[in-house]
């Protein structure tokens, strides 16, 4: 099963990450990345949160995206391993933290957040379903040729 970050949703009311299969006028048809199995998560009960929309608080008006954050985490695994959550004090967790993401808001980022962002993590690292850097930058390179390539285009029908 090949899974894509953009396609990652957190679904309020229910634990883990799932893949957004489908968009109803009624919820998402969601699919669970162990098992495969898909069922409808109604949006009157449930709210859903892509994961590529998350960042992490930086600054009063800045933020990291989340798959940067995942990324500084897998490469300082060996180095820095993630604390348990369910057994990390706020304290354990914002020193871990702060180790990954220097800069992180501790007044807005709370040991709550910390916890989540660590459970995912092993979740999708577990899985191999981290970003690669390399993956982002030939997706925008792509785009960048796609603008360039329109641009031209128009240009030589202006000229004919």
């Amino acid at each position: 099963m090949s899974v894509q970050f953009d396609d990652l949703v957190a679904v309020s009311g229910m634990s883990g990450l799932f893949k957004m299969v489908a968009n109803r006028p009624n919820g998402l048809i969601i699919e669970e990345l162990d098992t495969g199995k898909k069922k409808l998560a109604p949006s009157r009960k449930h709210q859903f949160t892509p994961l590529a929309s998350i960042g992490i608080y930086t600054g009063p008006k800045d933020t990291t995206e989340l798959a940067e954050v995942f990324r500084t985490m897998r490469e300082q695994l060996e180095t820095n391993p993630p604390v348990d959550p369910s057994k990390a004090s706020g304290t354990e967790l914002a020193a871990y933290f702060i180790k990954i993401l220097p800069d992180y808001d501790p007044d807005r980022v709370f040991a709550g957040d910390i916890k989540k962002v660590i459970k995912w993590f092993s979740f999708l690292n577990e899985r191999d379903l981290i970003p690669e850097k390399e993956e982002e930058s030939k997706e925008e390179t792509n785009e960048e040729e796609a603008s360039e390539k329109e641009t031209t285009e128009e240009a030589t029908e202006k000229v004919d």
